[in-house]
């Protein structure tokens, strides 16, 4: 995984969420929430470490601008 870069994280209101889940419908529906809740990059790829357990990913939010549930 990418390293956090410091613009991601640039103002108060920015967050990077590394979400694992035990499976891929878990993370899909924790993605989904999120970006109801916030401005989110969205749905983004999934990923599989071997030799780890879970699913991974990254989402980058914004939690001062509404989700698609606001608009």
């Amino acid at each position: 995984m990418k390293r956090i870069d410091e613009r991601h994280i640039a103002e108060a209101r920015l967050l990077v969420l590394d979400i694992t889940a035990s499976d891929e419908d878990t993370v899909m529906a924790v993605m989904k929430c999120l970006e109801r809740a916030w401005a989110t990059s969205g749905i983004t790829p999934l990923r599989r470490i071997p030799g780890e357990p879970g699913v991974r990913t990254r989402v980058y939010a914004d939690v001062l601008r509404p989700g698609a549930a606001q608009l």
